[in-house]
């Protein structure tokens, strides 16, 4: 079936990645209520943060390179395994040691998730589709993320935290579980070719070199960084102000059904504005709200700056997987990809670690200001990254198109925006 055919494979692709992710978003918040009431402090708890990044950092360009000369629906259940695997033992894990190697586990299987489920968007959609569909698969992100939180804040309570906090990373392991029911035949036959068909590997600083691909590296490392942490450290900062773990829990919906709503109307939001222009906007606005965190403002308060927040954050990571896609090789896009979840990961570890380190040493606000300074180098990455693909401005009549600089590429002879082969 050629790309852009009958979409119901996407329809059940955010079913299952809404499952897988509910699961980590419940888990995430969990993790860090059951560390604390096992007795971790703010720096292990940023230990444990970037633990669940830290397999996924070394795993993810092999898998991508699999994925580039096979199939991507095979990664589908073993993530989903893995994911589930990391809720269930970390919720009966009776040592912060054992807590951060499961949560690893966890961070491995939602990485292989990814990257089959980015894979899959990337080869079984025309070019032109790309910057919807990503934005669509990106809603089962959202919707799990707008779930999990609410889920592990009824579960999550009591003078009984570690209990609690069990039984909600047990719930999490239940839950990705369901994931399953939506992957059967959801990938096209014939999708993946050969690596024959697809030629020689493409060498890994190749792809980094592409115009394009290390802007859209760094601008989802740092709107990533910025949603892990405040997922990590919003509980934190609730009970260091006197906030319920339910409120902390609604606050981060309310976040989250801020990304969906802005994952909605991102197609007309770049016909809008341009790619360009959106993303630097977001990404500036997104650093000041992540620096008025820090300040003591009341929960009335805190609501609304999250709502916003999360829109804005909500436009970096479609964008940024569709203009990797573009400018990298056709042959290296899983490859691609994979290095733009090892730029993610990388900030998993650092970031967590770094805001661990600040929230010793300067309180538990802290790590937001250092968002806000990570958001803003991303704002001017965005400004002078070339403007690429159907969200341009003015750019209808080329959609699909490399960008403004994609053919001119030293040594690029290639048509742009060739579609995969198979």
């Amino acid at each position: 079936m050629a790309p852009g055919g009958n979409r119901g494979w996407l329809l059940r692709l955010v079913i299952a990645f809404g499952f897988a992710q509910g699961a980590v978003s419940m888990a995430r918040p969990a993790v860090s209520y059951r560390a604390l009431a096992l007795g971790a402090d703010e720096r292990a708890i940023g230990v444990i943060a970037g633990v669940y990044a830290l397999l996924p950092l070394f795993a993810a360009v092999p898998l991508g390179r699999r994925t580039d000369h096979g199939r991507c629906a095979p990664l589908l259940p073993v993530g989903v395994v893995l994911i589930a695997g990391g809720c269930a033992l970390s919720g009966v894990a009776g040592s912060l040691g054992t807590m951060a190697l499961w949560s690893g586990v966890m961070g491995l299987g939602h990485l292989c998730f990814v990257i089959g489920a980015q894979s899959l968007v990337a080869r079984q959609s025309a070019p032109h589709e790309q910057d919807r569909n990503f934005g669509h698969f990106t809603i089962g992100a959202s919707l799990g993320q707008l779930i999990g939180p609410i889920a592990a804040g009824a579960l999550i309570g009591g003078p009984d935290m570690a209990g609690s906090s069990a039984l909600a990373l047990v719930v999490a392991g239940a839950g990705a579980a369901v994931a399953f029911t939506s992957l059967w035949r959801i990938e096209h036959p014939g999708a993946a070719g050969s690596g024959k068909e697809r030629g020689a590997r493409v060498p890994v600083v190749s792809i980094l070199r592409a115009r394009g691909v290390p802007a859209g590296i760094l601008i989802s490392l740092s709107v990533l960084s910025a949603t892990d942490i405040l997922t990590a450290y919003l509980p934190v900062v609730g009970e260091h102000r006197g906030i319920s773990p339910a409120v902390v829990g609604v606050l981060l919906s309310l976040r989250a059904a801020a990304t969906i709503a802005c994952r909605l109307v991102l197609t007309p939001l770049l016909r809008l504005l341009g790619r360009t222009p959106l993303l630097t906007a977001t990404c500036l606005l997104a650093a000041l709200l992540c620096a008025g965190v820090a300040l003591p403002v009341p929960v009335w308060a805190l609501a609304p700056m999250l709502v916003v927040l999360g829109f804005c954050l909500g436009v970096g990571q479609p964008l940024s997987m569709t203009t990797v896609v573009q400018a990298a090789p056709d042959e290296a896009r899983s490859t691609a990809l994979a290095l733009r979840l090892t730029g993610n990961r990388l900030g998993q570890v650092a970031a967590p670690a770094a805001a661990g380190l600040i929230a010793g040493v300067a309180g538990v606000a802290a790590p937001f200001v250092m968002l806000g300074g990570l958001l803003l180098l991303s704002s001017g990455i965005a400004l002078r990254s070339p403007s690429t693909g159907a969200g341009d401005r003015g750019a209808g009549h080329r959609r699909g198109a490399v960008g403004q600089d994609g053919p001119d590429r030293a040594g690029d002879t290639r048509p742009p925006c060739r579609e995969a082969k198979g």
